[in-house]
Parts: structure tokens; sequence; C-alpha cells
């Protein structure tokens, strides 16, 4: 598939070939969807947990004598029956929800939806992305020349995916709204398909390549 490269402000200065092992894949919504959710379940945290009687303070000692009181017998205050006591069958923090998904599977799936940016026209490619100060307002002149000029839109979400750490423009990206950036080599599906543009410096393919394509 041959794409059109463009500079920051918006100029076409040539076009280059995306390898067709990475951009160049058919969409299947099934298999997305399996490595989007086992994703969405991994980065899960769990918040509610309650006490058994083997957490819950106090219950050293038997409260009263087994026989000759008149009551029911008891061993801890900490037993379930007793107001304060521990709880039976309460969430804990000890559930898991991980799901292991293959590796084959999580990078085909990446290379599906890349593949349908670049089929969409949601992908738009730089010769370079330079910030030489980190300044939010220059990131929104490029954003603006590049993804909202190019592809005649007004707004949008847009993931910035750099070859390597460029400090300038992580700091010139990360207080605008619906804007992020992420390194090439941790691209996945969850991060694409939460931003509705892409953008990419052609060094990033290389990039992609070069950690996915083994």
């Amino acid at each position: 598939m041959k794409v059109p490269i463009y500079n920051q402000k918006g100029e076409e200065t040539g076009k280059t070939d995306l390898p067709s092992e990475v951009f160049d894949v058919k969409f299947n919504a099934d298999l997305v969807h399996q490595v989007v959710v086992s994703q969405m379940a991994n980065q899960r945290r769990v918040l509610a947990h309650t006490k058994d009687r083997s957490e819950v303070k106090g219950g050293g000692r038997k409260p009263w004598r087994q026989k000759g009181t008149g009551r029911a017998r008891t061993g801890s205050i900490r037993s379930p029956l007793w107001r304060s006591g521990g709880i039976t069958f309460g969430p804990t923090k000890e559930r898991k929800y991980d799901k292991i998904i293959p590796k084959k599977i999580r990078r085909k799936a990446l290379f599906m939806v890349l593949s349908q940016k670049a089929k969409d026209k949601e992908l738009v490619l730089l010769d370079e992305i330079k910030v030489e100060k980190a300044k939010t307002k220059k990131m929104i002149e490029i954003i603006r020349n590049t993804i909202y000029k190019i592809l005649n839109i007004n707004k949008g979400s847009v993931l910035i995916a750099l070859p390597k750490k460029d400090k300038n423009v992580i700091l010139s990206a990360r207080n605008i709204p619906k804007t992020a950036t992420i390194p090439a080599k941790d691209l996945n599906c969850l991060d694409i398909l939460n931003y509705k543009y892409l953008m990419l410096p052609k060094e990033a393919i290389k990039v992609i390549e070069k950690t996915f394509c083994i």
C-alpha cells in the first residue's frame, strides 16, 4: 500500500510503501475483540475487599465458657454470626481477572487494527515530528497542519506513535485534550482503538517492523 508522506506543515514531500505484513491484513472483528477484552481485563484493579474471620481484629480468647451459662456456645467474636465479625463469601482482593492471549494473536490483532486505520484513511505519515522546545501551542499547530488539514476535519482524538523517546514532543502533547503519545514499540490494539486518528513518523514504521515482525 502506497501512502503519501507529509512534513509538519502538511505539505506532501513524497510517497512510501507500507509493509504489507503490517498494513495489509484482513480485519477479523472477533479476534480484535478478544484481544481488547483481555487487555481491559488485565488492567482491571480489584478494589472491593471484605475481611474474613482470620483478618478481623480481636477474638483472641473464647468469649465465655462452653457450658453452664445458658447461652449459645461460641468460640470467637470474629465469627461471621457476630456483629463486626468476619464476612462469609464476600469479595476479596485475591480475585484475578487476568486473561492470557498468545503473543502471535496479539500481534495479529495489532496488524489488523493498523491495517484498518490505513484503509479508513485515519493514519497520517510524517517525515518527522520535531519540536525545538516543549510548547503545547507548537504541537497544536502541527496537529492542525497535518491531521486536521490533510483529512479535512476540525476535531478528533489523536495518538502519536514515536520511534524513540522525545521529551519535548511528549511534554508538548500531554496537555492537549484527546491527544496522547506512545512509543512505537509499545503500540497495542486498545490504545490505537481509543483514538480516532494515528500519527506516525516514517521512522516509527521501521520500529514497528523490528519489534513485531519476528
